[in-house]
């Protein structure tokens, strides 16, 4: 569980995400352990909500891999349209896991976030990319994000300081959100 944040204002995309780690309802001190919840992909930052183990997956996934290119919508359908299909292929223990019995489609039981220098774009458990023009928020955490970004967006603040103030939200009201915030600028 957590909350990560893309906030694009002016000229600015930022990507900020707590740190708290979590085994269901266990936490552990930030002092003892750090869940840094923002990988580089390429030319690209992405934070994963779900399953920590996809930190570990992707980590190795890249480890071969010499470019990833999530510039474009596009871009990261193909991504991970590939990456659901070698899920499937080199990691045995992942499983089909849609949410509704009904749903023919994948189900990676994970929300990503990107961003890169031209947007802010959110990719859903069955895979579905939307891009964002202004902000977005997901995980556990995210409501009280998205309230707090439909607030302060339009005030004279930094695209910097409003996804710190909207993390900081999630933390207060979330109980599977906490730590410290990491923040990325594109």
């Amino acid at each position: 569980m957590t909350v990560a944040v893309a906030v694009k204002k002016n000229k600015d995309i930022v990507l900020a995400a707590e740190t708290q780690f979590n085994y269901g309802s266990a936490t552990y001190s930030s002092a003892n352990h750090k869940a840094h919840k923002i990988i580089k992909m390429g030319n690209a930052y992405v934070a994963c909500t779900g399953w920590s183990l996809y930190e570990n997956i992707f980590e190795d996934y890249l480890s071969g891999k010499k470019k990833v290119s999530l510039n474009s919508k596009k871009d990261i359908f193909k991504f991970f349209i590939k990456f659901w299909k070698d899920l499937k292929k080199n990691y045995s223990y992942v499983e089909d896991q849609a949410d509704d019995d009904e749903s023919p489609f994948a189900h990676l039981d994970a929300s990503f976030l990107i961003v890169n220098k031209k947007g802010i774009f959110h990719v859903s458990p069955n895979m579905s990319i939307t891009q964002f023009e202004k902000y977005y928020a997901v995980g556990s955490g995210a409501d009280y994000s998205l309230g707090a970004l439909f607030t302060l967006y339009d005030q004279k603040q930094t695209a910097k300081n409003i996804a710190k103030q909207a993390v900081e939200a999630a933390i207060a009201y979330d109980i599977y959100c906490g730590g410290e915030i990491d923040i990325i600028k594109v």
